[in-house]
């Protein structure tokens, strides 16, 4: 196996815990059509899909509603939502421990909103290559992002590790032959299962090359 030289990263779930955020911010939408608050199923689908497919999933059974309401979601600012999200409390330690002798990367089906998030919480810096749905054909599970990705570095995809939380990650990165971290969910297939970031410093991923112990 080649030497680690790119981690890249899930947004939702992962470096941040959204789902009170994505909860706020798509019931708003479904109440200004009258419609009811998410239910459960609903809520995990948004927070692993992005928000082109989340709203005609929560709209697929009111399609006379779904064109305005992708109309109205367009003229949403996403800002006021940022409260909601909580950034991991060990990811700047994390990021930190990682620079400089491995890339960082984004993969995420966030689009518009991602480049707000990275500013508000002054991450924008921390990362070489950000892949958005918005920057895709085909967002994830589509290998398409991590194939940008690797290809901006040069990297062969055993030189990369991916850390993310759903199922959808899993088909993304299962697609490449990329090796997975599964972040706080231990049911999901990984070849590593983490509950925060700076366990990650300890995997045999990281120490095999020297910077397990530091």
């Amino acid at each position: 196996m080649a030497p680690l030289k790119l981690v890249v990263f899930d947004c939702d779930g992962v470096m941040f815990d959204s789902k009170n955020a994505n909860r706020v911010y798509y019931n708003h939408i479904r109440e200004t059509f009258g419609r009811p608050a998410m239910d459960e199923e609903e809520l995990e689908y948004v927070h692993m899909h992005h928000v082109m497919d989340s709203i005609r999933h929560l709209f697929r059974h009111y399609p006379a509603d779904l064109a305005q309401a992708e109309a109205y979601r367009q003229t949403l600012d996403y800002t006021p939502y940022l409260q909601y999200m909580l950034m991991e409390p060990d990811l700047l330690e994390f990021l930190d421990f990682l620079r400089p002798d491995y890339k960082t990367a984004i993969s995420t089906n966030r689009t518009s909103t991602m480049a707000s998030v990275l500013r508000i919480f002054s991450l924008a810096d921390r990362f070489d290559k950000v892949v958005t749905a918005f920057d895709v054909a085909h967002p994830k599970p589509h290998p398409e992002a991590l194939e940008q990705i690797l290809a901006h570095f040069g990297y062969q995809v055993d030189e990369a590790v991916y850390i993310g939380d759903s199922q959808v990650d899993r088909e993304h990165t299962e697609a490449l032959g990329m090796r997975l971290i599964a972040f706080k969910n231990q049911a999901l297939p990984a070849e590593y299962h983490v509950s925060s970031f700076m366990e990650i410093t300890r995997l045999p991923i990281l120490a095999e090359v020297g910077k397990g112990g530091k």
